[in-house]
């Protein structure tokens, strides 16, 4: 098959149209590799300094960030993800990204889904992929937005569906949903600068607000529990990319102390600042990181 790379603004240019209409047969300069994907500052909710005034709001999903490149969908680090072929028969010729989602507090479950070197047709009839912005569109994020908006009103699918937008009113207000969706199972809020455009890097002009951050960090050793946890695993001692080391026992089950986390694994904490020697603050574990 031949193909014809096309340039952002020319892609930008023909994607806002109503119609949206181009041969099926075009390529894309997006190969099966990490994906070159614009990533999100965390906004401390101590902390809001930032101006919002012109930022839109959406449900941060817990669920797998995936990236369409209009041939393949890819994990944020560019792992192939073996969805159905009538999945990926619904998604669009074009780049775009969004969550891979089943609902609130189905995490583990979706990740197993997705790891899957052979996809489960009957489980992946539940999946959402949830698109919340275009990779390869030159525009501001509210052009973005208008462009997936005009495709997705165009093509009905029934897994593909747009993330549900609300416009920012005041940190007050703000606050007052994380607070509501946390208590609802939520893992936090996501916003969206309205005139800022797509940076394949962090950028301000995508925030993450959860009301804790969270990190990597890898196990280096074990410290043995005390009382009712003697004979298994009292608290994990992990390092993080900065080279900080400490230990992580709050949020392991008891499954997990007696099956720990092997040495060399990365595992994924949340945890609320730091502290004035730089450690994470009430780090809590988890999960296993994965990719």
């Amino acid at each position: 098959m031949n193909t014809t790379l096309i340039t952002r603004a020319f892609f930008s240019a023909v994607l806002v149209q109503s119609t949206l209409t181009l041969p099926s047969t075009v390529g894309y300069a997006f190969a099966d590799h990490q994906p070159p994907l614009q990533l999100a500052e965390t906004l401390d909710v101590a902390d809001i300094d930032v101006d919002l005034s012109r930022y839109y709001y959406a449900e941060k999903l817990d669920g797998v960030r995936g990236f369409w490149n209009g041939q393949s969908l890819l994990t944020r680090q560019g792992n192939p993800i073996q969805a159905p072929e009538w999945f990926l028969d619904q998604l669009p010729w074009f780049p775009v990204e969004g969550e891979l989602w089943l609902g609130r507090g189905l995490f583990d479950e979706l990740s197993g889904l997705v790891r899957q070197q052979t996809p489960d047709d009957h489980e992946w009839r539940k999946v959402r992929f949830m698109l919340f912005d275009l990779p390869g569109h030159a525009g501001r994020f509210v052009d973005r937005r208008s462009a997936l908006e005009n495709w997705v009103r165009l093509h009905s699918r029934d897994n593909v569906h747009l993330v549900e937008l609300h416009r920012y009113q005041s940190n007050d207000q703000l606050l007052d949903t994380l607070e509501q969706w946390q208590s609802d199972g939520a893992e936090g809020i996501m916003l969206y600068n309205g005139d800022g455009y797509y940076h394949s890097r962090r950028s301000q002009d995508l925030l993450k607000l959860k009301g804790y951050q969270d990190d990597e960090a890898v196990v280096v050793g074990y410290l043995p529990g005390k009382g009712k946890y003697e004979g298994v695993v009292g608290s994990l001692l992990v390092k993080n990319s900065e080279g900080v080391q400490f230990k992580v026992g709050s949020g392991l089950t008891d499954n997990d102390r007696a099956n720990p986390p092997d040495i060399g694994a990365t595992i994924t904490y949340r945890y609320n600042g730091l502290t004035t020697y730089g450690k994470p603050r009430f780090a809590r574990y988890e999960r296993l990181y994965r990719p």
